[in-house]
């Protein structure tokens, strides 16, 4: 009896959360060793279907670079990152279409359905939601580096992805754009979610990643913070307490803050159910980043 007046009680806490984001958009963001655990994507898969069940209204933007990688090795293709990005020519931007706008794309949606949610691939295939252009990074000398077919959003189709929530479908949009001239582009799975997030006026961002969140010291994971300004979360870049790993990630959650989305989440996806126990408990497991 104890055990289920337990639960009850769990039940009631995420009450309040499920009232107050009825109706309201979330963007996750999907990639990293959560795609390659099985069973840490299904848990994920699941919070989303519950999430859609309860009346909030996720999107998800995936990445998948892991998968890219071991299909590039299979057809003698070496992988080749500059900045961060993967150099991307002809012969890989077919490997990543095939894989990330196809392949990862449709499985995700499929396993939805799966579970019981309802879900809808959005790729070049059956309806593309992001356009870009090409993006051109300078080296340490000021001269532009090449990338390649690498690109960045610059329009989402919002009406297209806000249709769909209404009519309680789950959006599983990959990280690929299309430039003006019909070019299909590789994009950065951080950057996608990110405008994606601006365009649908998104109540939250969440990035899965494989730490707890935000910690004071990055070798102890009982350091984590919970909850952060954006005012907190910049002191904190430059007085040198965050890794390096986690400061493109700070910095591209606090350029999103400032254009309008009201929370952005950083939680360990590895870890059961941690979407729906960041989002719908007090104390949540994560780092939550606020405006104010």
């Amino acid at each position: 009896m104890e055990e289920a007046i337990a639960k009850a009680d769990v039940l009631i806490e995420a009450l309040r959360w499920i009232r107050e984001f009825r109706g309201k958009i979330t963007v996750i963001k999907l990639g990293g060793s959560v795609m390659e655990d099985s069973r840490a994507l299904t848990h994920l898969l699941l919070d989303i279907v519950f999430m859609e069940t309860v009346g909030m209204r996720p999107v998800l933007v995936h990445g998948g670079g892991a998968a890219v990688s071991r299909a590039m090795a299979a057809a003698g293709l070496e992988p080749r990152f500059v900045q961060g990005r993967r150099y991307t020519d002809a012969a890989t931007l077919q490997i990543v279409e095939r894989v990330l706008a196809y392949e990862i794309n449709e499985s995700l949606a499929a396993q939805i359905e799966s579970l019981g949610g309802q879900a809808r691939p959005l790729n070049f295939r059956t309806r593309n939601l992001l356009f870009g252009e090409p993006i051109q990074l300078n080296g340490k000398d000021g001269s532009p580096i090449d990338l390649g077919y690498v690109g960045r959003v610059t329009r989402v189709d919002r009406d297209a992805i806000t249709a769909l929530c209404n009519q309680g479908v789950v959006p599983v949009i990959p990280s690929m754009c299309e430039g003006r001239d019909g070019q299909k582009l590789n994009v950065n799975a951080d950057t996608a979610a990110t405008a994606v997030a601006q365009a649908v006026d998104a109540e939250k961002l969440v990035f899965l990643s494989d730490v707890n969140g935000v910690r004071r010291d990055k070798n102890d994971p009982d350091s984590l913070v919970h909850s952060l300004t954006a005012e907190e979360a910049q002191a904190m870049i430059d007085n040198g307490q965050v890794d390096a790993g986690m400061i493109p990630k700070l910095q591209a959650c606090l350029e999103t803050l400032a254009k309008g989305v009201r929370k952005i989440h950083i939680i360990d996806g590895r870890l059961r159910h941690s979407l729906l126990l960041e989002v719908y408990t007090s104390r949540g497991v994560g780092t939550e980043i606020v405006r104010q």
